[in-house]
């Protein structure tokens, strides 16, 4: 039988893809203290550099990927195009998260899990990071704003809660063009997200009636009604 062989850039995705994730985490915490921790100069400077070696590592990591493809830059950029948003963005990093669910479960040598529970893991482990993400970016640039409501970093967790739920209240909403088009990725991610999630969980109950049905002992043979 002929054995499909990985590739070189294949192989090293493989191999790169639980210590990037481990970076994208270091990177998000840095990025946390340096948007929260404002009296705090020498930990705001730390943070500062532990987010630029992450973000180094991501940036070394996309082009060793474009080396070993052998393919044209621009035609990487195309068939990638998540992995280079998520290098010019490194806080989208939790977006791979089904790449980074199969590889624990390939490193501990465990099939894959069954479809609906692949989507209710990636669907609610995104919605945390880019929750947590989006919410330091929004009160990251709305803090500054005078006519902003978001004053404090709750405020920004519940205008993220409230646009990631497509729920809406309009009570704390960004002001700001970043804050803004922060919003309106986690409108587009939130919508997404409810509608694999529903889809699933549909699919799910179907195949689960559908079972029951072919499970259930066989009757008379005759259609209800057709005996009086």
């Amino acid at each position: 039988m002929h054995e499909e062989v990985e590739t070189r850039d294949a192989a090293w995705e493989r191999r790169t893809e639980l210590p990037l994730f481990c970076a994208s985490l270091v990177f998000l915490a840095g990025y946390a203290v340096r948007v929260l921790a404002h009296a705090e100069p020498v930990w705001r400077n730390v943070a500062g550099l532990v987010v630029l070696l992450a973000w180094l590592c991501f940036i070394v990591d996309y082009l060793v990927r474009l080396v070993l493809s052998r393919q044209r830059p621009l035609r990487f950029v195309r068939r990638h195009w998540l992995d280079t948003v998520i290098v010019i963005l490194p806080t989208l990093r939790p977006l791979r998260m089904v790449k980074v669910h199969d590889a624990i479960q390939a490193k501990r040598d465990r099939p894959r899990r069954a479809l609906y529970p692949r989507v209710i893991t990636y669907a609610g482990l995104s919605a945390l990071l880019l929750g947590f993400s989006g919410s330091l970016g929004i009160y990251h640039s709305e803090r500054a704003a005078p006519q902003s409501p978001i004053h404090t970093f709750w405020d920004s967790v519940w205008c993220v809660c409230q646009t990631l739920s497509t729920v809406g209240y309009g009570d704390v909403a960004p002001v700001t063009p970043t804050g803004r088009l922060i919003a309106i990725f986690l409108m587009g991610f939130g919508v997404a997200l409810l509608g694999a999630v529903t889809g699933s969980f549909s699919s799910w109950l179907i195949e689960v009636f559908r079972r029951e049905g072919e499970e259930r002992p066989p009757g008379n043979g005759s259609s209800p009604g057709a005996s009086r």
